[in-house]
């Protein structure tokens, strides 16, 4: 189990499936649709569902392109985080949130693969949290023109190397949308 005492809960970190980050992203619906799913679990079991929002110059707070997208419907009483860096912990109340909410282990899904779903598992993991990557439950924008490798291979390997990742006292997974647990 996770490197915190007394924390037994998960939560849903629903990382920026914001309107402009997600608009050309690989199998976007299909991903919008398996994140509305992980949602609606976390919701059953009462588990927390936390919404991040990345806010930049391109991407403007409060702009249409900064909201989640309209498939995804956030119940007010949830948490929102606005973070300006890839990992959601950084410069963020995020940690402080998870504590009051006895989390010890997140469930990770979103936007962008290859930035911000990986700074912020690996931001979790190093801060002691289990982590869980829902596999079918992140995406990314081709960036193959820059010199990436195309979205599904971004994507595979992701999982791929998430599932083998280990430290003391923690956990680390990558699982389909059907198998991520919010029970204890």
């Amino acid at each position: 189990m996770s490197n915190f005492e007394n924390r037994p809960n998960t939560a849903l970190l629903v990382i920026d499936v914001q309107n402009a980050v997600v608009a050309d992203a690989h199998q976007r619906d299909g991903i919008v649709a398996n994140i509305n799913s992980l949602v609606d679990r976390a919701r059953q079991y009462n588990a927390p569902v936390v919404w991040v929002q990345h806010a930049d110059e391109q991407l403007k707070s409060g702009s249409d392109e900064w909201q989640i997208v309209s498939e995804l419907t956030p119940d007010p009483a949830e948490s929102f985080i606005e973070k300006q860096y890839g990992d959601a912990f950084e410069a963020t109340t995020l940690t402080e949130l998870l504590a009051d909410l006895a989390v010890g282990h997140v469930v990770v899904a979103g936007a962008q693969t290859d930035a911000c779903v990986r700074a912020t598992l690996h931001g979790a993991f190093v801060r002691g949290y289990d982590t869980t990557l829902a596999r079918d439950a992140h995406t990314t924008a081709d960036l193959s023109e820059w010199g990436a490798p195309p979205p599904d291979q971004v994507i595979s390997h992701t999982n791929l190397y998430w599932s083998f990742q280990s430290a003391p006292g923690r956990t680390a997974h990558s699982v389909a949308t059907d198998e991520v647990e919010f029970s204890g």
